[in-house]
């Protein structure tokens, strides 16, 4: 699938923070898919996710081309563990935007849950060996 997307610039950036598991399982996702992006369906708001190395931004079904919202500059050094919330930056393209974000941060977990359900990894299972002692 190949999308082309716009956006011009935001009407308004904010430093928010996501929970560990949203952006982790987010990352999951991207790897298992072994391509440069990820589209993840939000049915319930009618919004395509977008996930790459470096942002992730979603799409309203009504303007298919124009990012609505952008969360960038994920703030990965500042974790000391993998189950510790990260900071971003979000970027506001529109004022509809404004108004969904509360609700982005709810059901695109949801809908990353439900895709994760879905995939079938189909690489066998490795066990690495870690040097140390037994």
């Amino acid at each position: 699938m190949e999308l082309t997307l716009y956006r011009e610039e935001p009407i308004l950036r904010e430093t928010r923070h996501l929970p560990a598991d949203v952006y982790n399982l987010a990352h999951l996702l991207l790897v298992r898919s072994g391509k440069p992006c990820v589209f993840v369906p939000i049915r319930s708001m009618q919004y395509l996710a977008v996930i790459d190395r470096e942002e992730i931004v979603f799409v309203d079904r009504e303007l298919p081309s124009r990012v609505q919202i952008a969360w960038q500059a994920f703030h990965r050094q500042e974790r000391n563990a993998l189950d510790e919330r990260i900071g971003f930056d979000a970027a506001f393209y529109t004022p509809e935007s404004l108004q969904i974000m509360a609700r982005l941060m709810s059901e695109f977990p949801k809908a990353m849950q439900d895709m994760a359900g879905k995939e079938r990894i189909e690489a066998p299972a490795a066990v690495l060996p870690f040097p140390g002692k037994c």
